[in-house]
């Protein structure tokens, strides 16, 4: 499965030849080096290690410094492994836009927008109390029964209750790339992907 890392830039809408506005999203999508080719013979499993986005060589550890060097190259900030890479890659070589044409289909996956600490109707969708009678003057979003009291005695797993909503990781399955622009390292797919602006993301093929 070959795969680029990327940057999530923002969303516009583009005009198809029958004149049908799609939403999309740009990406700019490396370029990538690769910084290790991993082996069934040394590591038990085939990859392919690529690095993207630069990074100050004060901010990087000894360690590090001595990988990214090996593969000729300065210290970056993300690092990926992409296992069953379709093309050979060899130590140092650039992966750039050019690994997709326009009408691919690709999946990708990124960081959700955290959402902080929520309630059970905008992190369910539950609806609520949706009349207040009985006095139900302060249950309007409340989760309501959590289930039996003295069996089982618990709360079990799973039960859709408050608590941190969102920053999962996520992935959205057949996009299609409407344009690649490789000058400007650029893919515009249609609909949207995890993440916020800025953030990394996944493209794969």
């Amino acid at each position: 499965m070959s795969g680029i890392i990327g940057k999530k830039v923002g969303m516009t809408s583009i005009f198809d030849a029958e004149g049908k506005n799609i939403p999309c999203t740009v990406i700019e999508a490396g370029p990538c080096v690769v910084t290790q080719v991993k082996t069934i013979e040394n590591d038990g499993y085939a990859a392919v290690q690529l690095a993207y986005d630069e990074k100050k060589e004060k901010n990087t550890t000894s360690s590090l410094k001595g990988h990214f060097a090996k593969a000729g190259s300065t210290p970056k900030r993300k690092v990926v492994e992409f296992k069953y890479f379709t093309e050979e890659k060899t130590l140092g070589e650039t992966v750039d836009v050019n690994l997709f044409v326009e009408g691919d289909y690709v999946d990708v996956v990124g960081t959700s927008k955290g959402k902080g600490f929520q309630g059970v109707v905008k992190r369910h969708g539950f609806s609520g109390v949706g009349m207040q009678t009985h006095g139900q003057h302060n249950r309007l979003r409340a989760p309501g029964s959590l289930g039996a009291s003295s069996y089982p005695s618990r709360v079990f797993k799973g039960m859709r209750m408050a608590g941190r909503t969102g920053g999962d990781r996520v992935k959205i399955q057949n996009l299609q790339i409407v344009k690649v622009f490789a000058e400007q390292n650029l893919l515009v797919v249609s609909g949207s992907i995890p993440g916020a602006k800025g953030s990394y993301v996944l493209i794969e093929k």
